[in-house]
């Protein structure tokens, strides 16, 4: 089977229906939005963690924001959306979700986030498990960077190389380990470019940006190698993951890192 290719940014429109299934579908989706609830309702209380009031209304960019999981309901609650997507299959999905639900306040554009161009500025921008899919991460978050108002947030959620690196220890896949090399099969959920936290917390500290946030996601689930395990008390598991997800060393072991920004300069 050839290998994944790595010049190249991912399109998903063949994984699609595996993200529901793999992704969404089950307890590690609900993780990741418990995750991300938990972390908006605490540093950013909008809507619908706080009821909408007019001078709350966020204008809000999705960037390579797939099927929506998380921004539709943000639309949901009165928030206008923006979200652009470089596979026609998740905008698809996404069409589909805010159709089901009446909304006439999200905008879909079929573009990569690179060639993504707005005159406007927005008081959100979400950046979720796309940077790892791309070849040029850094360009792509201060392409992102000035498309956020001043006072406005960025939320960015990663790939953990650490996460990748221990997960294939435990798995006693060394020749990958001492090669430094995880790259994947074609058709691979592993991504092309998994990141560093210090490097992007490093990037973070460039655009002097004011880090609100920081938590792990996933910080055991995924080390939990037999199938059957992984599926014994859901909410135990849940519980435990929101409780350990801010706490180093767990958090930096996450499977995902999430990053709540906020930018204090023009």
């Amino acid at each position: 089977m050839p290998k994944q290719a790595v010049d190249a940014d991912r399109n998903f429109d063949d994984l699609a229906d595996r993200f529901d299934r793999n992704i969404y579908g089950g307890l590690k989706g609900q993780i990741r939005l418990a995750i991300l609830n938990r972390d908006f309702s605490d540093y950013l209380p909008i809507a619908p963690y706080v009821p909408l009031t007019p001078d709350k209304t966020l204008s809000i960019l999705d960037a390579g924001g797939g099927q929506g999981q998380f921004s539709i309901p943000l639309a949901a609650a009165g928030h206008e959306l923006t979200l652009c997507d470089l596979s026609q299959k998740m905008l698809g999905k996404a069409r589909a979700r805010a159709s089901e639900m009446g909304l006439q306040n999200v905008l879909l554009k079929h573009s990569s986030i690179q060639s993504l161009q707005i005159k406007t500025q927005f008081d959100l921008v979400l950046c979720h498990a796309v940077l790892e899919w791309v070849v040029e991460p850094k360009a792509v978050l201060l392409h992102l960077w000035q498309m956020v108002k001043p006072g406005g947030h960025v939320s960015i959620i990663f790939y953990n190389h650490h996460s990748l690196v221990y997960k294939n220890l435990l798995r006693t896949n060394y020749k990958k380990v001492l090669a430094d090399d995880y790259s994947a099969f074609a058709g691979s959920l592993t991504p092309i470019n998994p990141l560093r936290p210090e490097q992007v917390l490093n990037w973070c500290e460039q655009l002097e940006a004011n880090l609100l946030c920081h938590s792990g996601i996933r910080v055991f689930h995924d080390y939990i190698l037999d199938a059957a395990n992984r599926q014994k008390s859901p909410e135990q598991v849940m519980s435990l993951e929101l409780s350990l997800s801010r706490q180093p060393p767990f958090r930096d072991l996450g499977r995902y890192v999430h990053l709540l920004l906020e930018k204090t300069h023009v």
